[in-house]
């Protein structure tokens, strides 16, 4: 396979985390930076050894990379990636994939018509949680899909204060009242991810933010929105239910601010900040934390990736749990620190694996549509005090395309790299 050059664009705390990984990569023969802020883009290169630097997405698009990493703000992925493909080039976004119907409709068909890589970057999908319920369904341990939850539960000043205004300057309030729901992909994908059924329709409530700090309210930000915290239900197409929550403003900490609960006629998983389960129709409960939960990181790995050692943003690096895969990563990234619970060197594999096999990556555009668009209708929904309204569909990835999980799957070892505890209780019957 012929090794790739990867341009990154965007110089911020996640390019951080990810250029390191793109360098390292056996499949990666060059990586380039890309910032329109000189003295950032100078800090941010010298930092991570890269000799090569742009300073505008058309100086990038006119270079010899192959593919783009785009790490920019949440409302310009959709129009930079489809820049990108028009370019030539692969695109890995960071979510979310769009903002809107019309750019995510633009997307899909740009992908189609180009034939290139398109892959979103999103983490969710290697969350251990995540993980361990793909397989489970995969195995038949659920039984019929009955109900899912997935929850986003980020507090303003849990970090994000400090990332909007590195990103968006001396108007950054403008930028950082985002609607909630325009953010979804971390807690649809988890659901869509394991079960392969999508939302079909929905109706979302919304809450009117009382902080009073500028960020959320009418003519405060560029979406004149309100609403800092969205609660939607759907009907999924399976013909179970899933309930997503996503809150900016919650008074709550502990375990991971993004969770997964799902529901089977057979079996279910419920993620809670001291204690991850599997119960089943035979009354077991089995404790997953030890398969599940991530090595942390030491202040020493912390400053290795350039944090300081007493740095609080631990959903950016962290160890790897368990059931991560780790077989098949390239040896490259041995001892390297990780992300977002173990998905970052997922990512960044995939990513370049599907560049240089020409597979259809798991987080391929078909698929970061039906985690993107629901949300976006949730928001219409909550604008509309809690309308029913349905969710359009772009459809399927082509039946015939090579998918990146076969070839994985190939390389897995004969050994079960790891299996389900024994349960720790039987319940007995109450009824």
């Amino acid at each position: 396979m012929k090794p790739i050059k990867i341009g990154i664009l965007g110089a911020g705390g996640f390019a951080r985390a990810f250029t390191p990984l793109f360098k390292a990569h056996p499949l990666v023969r060059a990586v380039s930076l890309t910032e329109i802020l000189p003295e950032r883009r100078r800090t941010e290169a010298e930092l991570a050894g890269i000799t090569e630097t742009y300073g505008s997405l058309d100086e990038l698009l006119a270079s010899d990379c192959d593919a783009i990493a785009i790490f920019t703000q949440r409302w310009m992925h959709a129009p930079q990636a489809i820049a990108a493909l028009k370019a030539g080039k692969h695109v890995y976004s960071a979510v979310p994939a769009g903002v809107s119907v019309e750019e995510l409709a633009e997307l899909v068909e740009t992908v189609k018509r180009t034939g290139l890589t398109y892959m979103l970057g999103e983490t969710s999908y290697y969350y251990p949680s995540t993980i361990f319920c793909r397989e489970m369904w995969q195995q038949g341990k659920f039984g019929h899909f009955v109900y899912g939850e997935g929850e986003y539960m980020h507090d303003m000043s849990h970090g994000f204060y400090q990332a909007y205004q590195h990103s968006g300057g001396p108007d950054w309030k403008r930028t950082a009242g985002v609607p909630p729901m325009l953010y979804p992909t971390h807690t649809m994908s988890m659901i869509v991810s394991v079960t392969g059924a999508r939302m079909t329709r929905v109706s979302c409530l919304g809450q009117v933010d009382q902080s009073g700090d500028g960020v959320f309210g009418k003519g405060l930000n560029l979406w004149n929105n309100d609403l800092s915290n969205e609660t939607a239900l759907f009907r999924t197409s399976d013909g179970g239910s899933a309930r997503i929550n996503e809150f900016r403003r919650v008074g709550h900490w502990g375990g991971r601010s993004v969770r997964l609960s799902l529901y089977g006629t057979e079996g279910c998983y419920e993620e809670q900040p001291l204690g991850d389960v599997w119960v089943n129709r035979e009354r077991e409960i089995t404790p997953l934390n030890d398969l599940l939960r991530c090595m942390p990181l030491t202040p020493e790995d912390l400053e290795a990736a350039g944090q300081s050692k007493d740095s609080t943003q631990h959903d950016f690096y962290s160890g790897m749990a368990a059931i991560h895969p780790t077989w098949r990563l390239p040896r490259e990234y041995t001892g390297r620190p990780s992300g977002h619970h173990g998905s970052h060197h997922f990512l960044a594999d995939d990513f370049v694996r599907a560049c240089t096999t020409g597979a259809l990556p798991p987080n391929h555009v078909w698929a970061a549509a039906r985690y993107n668009l629901p949300g976006l209708i949730a928001h219409e929904s909550a604008k509309r005090e809690g309308e029913l309204m349905d969710v359009p569909d772009f459809g399927d990835a082509p039946a015939g395309a090579s998918r990146l999980e076969d070839i994985i799957a190939k390389l897995k070892p004969a050994k079960a790299p790891w299996t389900l505890p024994k349960p720790a209780h039987v319940g007995v019957a109450w009824w």
